[in-house]
C-alpha cells in the first residue's frame, strides 16, 4: 500500500516518518522535479507499505516547488490513504490544510503529534470530538518517544477501505453560486465538484487533470468568463477569489479548535516569546547572531584540527604502500605516479581537510534548526533583505552556505519567488563554505594574528564573513535592478516553539543528508582535478612546466589585484575543491611535481614571504577566497537547480567580477598609502 505523509513544516513529519520506517528508506528526486523525495518500507500486520514523506505545506494553494510536489501527489491520487501530521500546540493553523485535503480525499488518518508539549503548556484536545467533526480518525502522537504509531499504522488499515464522501467547507454565498453554475460541466467524481470548480475559477489549471480540456470548450470558457464577471460586479476580482477561499478555510479552522481546544494557562507561549524578545530585538538580535557565528567558527576551527591531522597522517601513511602495489602489478613509473601523487594525494588532501569541519558544522547548524533558531534569523534579516529586494528566507539559504555552498544552492528552493530564488542562487558564494575555512584561518594566523589565538582567529574570521554578508546585500540589491528586476514578495514565516534538539537523531541526519552528500560530491569532481595538477607540473615545454608557463603568463594581470601569477593559478586548478589552494601555491612555490604540505606555519610564512607576500598578499588572498567562482560542486548544483547554463555562467562570472574589482581597489589604495 502506497501511503502519503503529509503536514505542515515543522511538526515532527520527519520524525514520524523515520520511526516508522527506521532504515528501510531512500531518497532519490520526485520525477520531473529537483526536489528531494525520502521514501520508506514498513512491514505491519502482513501488509507492506510504502511511505513517502511529501515535502511540507501549509497550504495546497501551492506557491513554491516543494508546495507543489505535495498538491500533484495530493490531488492526482496515486496513493491508498494520507497520513496528516500536526502540532497539538498550535492545532488551528494545521487544520487548513487537514480540511483542504478533506475536501480532495477521506482516506486519512489525522496524527496530532507533540502531544508532550501541549500536556506541559496545559492544552486539551478532544481527539473524540475532532474525530466526530473531521468524519476521520484522529490519533494522538509523540514520534520522539514513538507513542502512538502503532494506532496510526492499525488506523492505516481502516481508512483505506473508506469510499468517498467529502468534508464539505462551507463558502459564502458568492462562490456557492459560482459552484453551481459550473459544477455542470464536471462529469464524473475523481474530484469534489467544489474542488475543481475553485481551481478552475482560480485557474489552477494543472490541479484538476483531466479537466484542462475544459480549456478547448468554448461553451464552458464563455460559462467560466460570465461567472468571473459576475464575481467582479459584486466586487470580487480574479486575484480576490484564492483570498476569499483562504479566509473561509481559516474561519472554519478557528471555528472547529474553538470547539476542541482548552487551554488551562493563557500565557502557555510566554517563555518563547520572553526569548523571543531578545533574540529577536531591533538592537540586540544582529550581535547575539554574529556571536552564535562566532562560537560555531571557533568550536569548528579547534574541534576540526585533530581529526584532520589523524586523518592526514593515515591516508599519507599509505602512499608508500599504494605505490608498491602499482609497482608490484608492473604498472608503469608515470602512470604508478600520476594516480599516486596526482589522482590519490588530491582525494587524500581533500577528504582529510574538508571532512573534520563539515562533520562538526553541519551537525551545529542542524542543532539550530531543530532548536527553533534558524527561522529567527530570517525574521531578523528580513527587512534588510526586503531593502534589497529580496526575502528574509534567503538568509536561511545564506546560513547553509556557511556549511557548503552547494547546501546554500539547494536550499533556495524554499523561496516561492522564482526571481528571490535566482537571487539567492547566485549571491550564496559570498558565504564561505568549510572548504575555504582552512585557507582564511592560515592567513589569519600567519600575516593577521600574532600567536595564532583561536578565539581571536575566530573574530577576525567573522569579521572578513561580515565583509561576504555586506557583499551579498549589495550584489542582490544590483541584481534586483538590473538583471531581477521586481519588487519583494510577502511570505509565510513561522517562529515554531523552541524545542529540545534530538542529539542522536541530528548528528545522524546531518552526516548522512548534508556530510556524505556534500563529500560524495567533491571527490567526483577532485579526482580528474588531481590528474589535471600532476600532469601540468610534470610536462614540461623547454624545461619549464606547464604549470609554472601559466603562472608566468598570468603574474602582470595578479599583480594588478595583489597576487601574483602562482597564486592566482592556484584558484583556477582548485575549482573542483578549495582545500586544495596552499598546496598548490607550495608546489608552484617549489617547482615539485607533486602537492605538498609543510605543517610548519613559519617556515610556510617565511616560503611566502621569500616569493613576495606581504600583509596586503594576505589580504587579498582572504578577499579574492570570499569572493571568486563557485567550486565545480556548487556550478553542477547550480546547473541541475536553474536547468539553465545561462544562470550557471553568471553564478560564475558575478563573484568573480566582484572580487577581481574589491581587491584591485584595495591593491591601488594600500599603494597609494604605503
Amino acid at each position: 500500500m502506497k501511503i502519503g505523509l503529509v503536514g505542515n513544516p515543522n511538526v515532527g513529519k520527519s520524525t514520524i516518518f523515520n520511526a516508522l520506517t527506521g532504515l528501510h528508506q531512500h531518497t532519490g528526486n520526485w520525477p520531473g522535479k529537483t526536489v528531494t523525495k525520502a521514501s520508506g518500507y514498513k512491514k505491519y500486520k502482513g501488509i507492506n507499505y510504502l511511505i513517502e514523506d511529501l515535502p511540507g505545506t501549509y497550504s495546497l494553494m501551492a506557491h513554491s516547488k516543494e508546495e507543489e510536489v505535495t498538491r500533484d501527489f495530493i490531488y492526482n491520487g496515486d496513493y491508498d490513504a494520507l497520513i496528516i501530521v500536526c502540532d497539538a500546540v498550535c492545532l488551528e493553523r494545521n487544520l487548513n490544510l487537514v480540511m483542504q485535503i478533506l475536501e480532495i480525499t477521506n482516506k486519512v488518518v489525522v496524527c496530532i503529534n507533540l502531544m508532550d508539549e501541549a500536556k506541559k503548556k496545559k492544552i486539551n484536545i478532544d481527539l473524540n470530538r475532532l474525530s466526530e467533526i473531521l468524519k476521520v480518525p484522529v490519533v494522538p502522537a509523540t514520534a520522539r518517544s514513538g507513542k502512538g504509531l502503532e494506532e496510526i499504522m492499525e488506523n492505516l488499515s481502516k481508512v483505506v477501505k473508506n469510499e468517498n464522501s467529502y468534508f464539505q467547507i462551507k463558502y459564502n454565498e458568492y462562490l456557492k453560486e459560482a459552484i453551481e453554475e459550473l459544477e455542470i460541466f464536471i462529469d464524473n467524481n475523481e474530484l469534489n465538484k467544489d474542488v475543481v470548480c475553485l481551481n478552475l475559477l482560480t485557474n489552477k489549471k494543472s490541479t484538476v487533470g483531466n479537466y484542462q480540456k475544459l480549456y478547448n470548450d468554448k461553451i464552458f470558457l464563455n460559462k467560466l468568463s460570465e461567472v468571473k464577471n459576475k464575481l467582479y460586479k459584486k466586487g470580487i476580482k480574479n486575484e480576490d477569489i484564492e483570498t476569499l477561499i483562504t479566509e473561509e478555510i481559516v474561519a472554519q479552522a478557528s471555528a472547529i479548535a474553538s470547539k476542541v481546544v482548552t487551554f488551562e494557562k493563557k500565557d502557555y507561549q510566554k517563555r518563547d516569546r520572553l526569548i523571543d524578545k531578545v533574540v529577536t530585538h531591533k538592537i540586540f538580535s544582529i550581535p547575539i547572531m554574529l556571536l552564535l557565528l562566532l562560537f560555531i567558527f571557533w568550536i569548528t576551527i579547534t574541534g576540526a584540527n585533530a581529526p584532520s591531522q589523524i586523518l592526514y597522517d593515515l591516508f599519507f601513511s599509505i602512499e608508500d604502500d599504494l605505490t608498491n602495489i602499482l609497482t608490484y602489478l608492473h604498472i608503469p613509473d608515470s602512470v604508478n605516479n600520476m594516480l599516486v601523487y596526482g589522482v590519490y594525494r588530491v582525494l587524500a588532501w581533500v577528504i582529510s581537510v574538508m571532512l573534520p569541519p563539515m562533520a562538526i558544522f553541519f551537525p551545529l547548524f542542524t542543532l539550530l534548526e531543530d532548536l527553533g533558531y534558524l527561522p529567527r534569523i530570517a525574521f531578523c534579516l528580513d527587512k534588510a533583505f526586503k531593502k534589497c529586494a529580496s526575502c528574509g528566507k534567503q538568509a536561511l539559504t545564506m546560513a547553509m552556505g556557511f556549511g557548503c555552498n552547494a547546501v546554500g544552492v539547494t536550499g533556495a528552493r524554499i523561496i516561492d519567488s522564482p526571481r528571490e530564488r535566482l537571487m539567492a542562487i547566485l549571491t550564496n558564494v559570498f558565504v564561505p563554505c568549510n572548504g575555504r575555512f582552512p585557507l582564511l584561518i592560515t592567513m589569519i594566523t600567519m600575516f593577521l594574528i600574532a600567536g595564532g589565538n583561536s578565539f581571536t582567529s575566530s573574530l577576525v574570521l567573522t569579521l572578513f564573513i561580515v565583509i561576504g554578508i555586506m557583499v551579498t546585500f549589495l550584489v542582490t540589491k544590483i541584481l534586483s535592478k538590473t538583471l531581477l528586476k521586481g519588487v519583494p514578495s510577502s511570505f509565510t514565516l513561522e517562529l515554531p516553539a523552541y524545542r529540545r534538539p534530538q542529539i542522536t537523531k541530528v548528528i545522524v541526519r546531518s552526516i548522512f543528508d548534508r556530510t556524505i552528500f556534500v563529500l560524495k560530491r567533491a571527490i567526483c569532481a577532485s579526482a580528474p582535478a588531481g590528474l589535471v595538477i600532476w600532469l601540468m607540473a610534470n610536462i614540461s615545454i623547454e624545461s619549464e612546466s606547464i604549470l609554472q608557463i601559466c603562472a608566468n603568463a598570468l603574474d602582470p594581470f595578479a599583480n594588478l589585484i595583489g597576487l601574483d601569477g602562482v597564486i592566482l593559478m592556484a584558484f583556477i586548478l582548485a575549482i573542483p575543491a578549495n582545500e586544495i589552494v596552499i598546496p598548490i601555491i607550495i608546489m608552484g612555490y617549489m617547482s615539485l611535481g607533486y602537492l605538498t604540505d609543510m605543517n610548519d606555519l613559519t617556515a610556510l610564512k617565511d616560503l611566502f614571504i621569500q616569493n613576495g607576500w606581504t600583509p596586503l598578499t594576505a589580504i587579498c588572498v582572504m578577499l579574492f577566497s570570499l569572493m571568486h567562482w563557485p567550486c565545480l560542486t556548487t556550478l553542477l548544483t547550480i546547473k541541475k537547480e536553474t536547468g539553465s547554463l545561462k544562470w550557471t555562467i553568471l553564478a560564475f562570472l558575478i563573484p568573480t567580477v566582484v572580487g577581481i574589482t574589491i581587491c584591485f581597489l584595495v591593491t591601488t589604495i594600500y599603494n597609494l598609502i604605503f
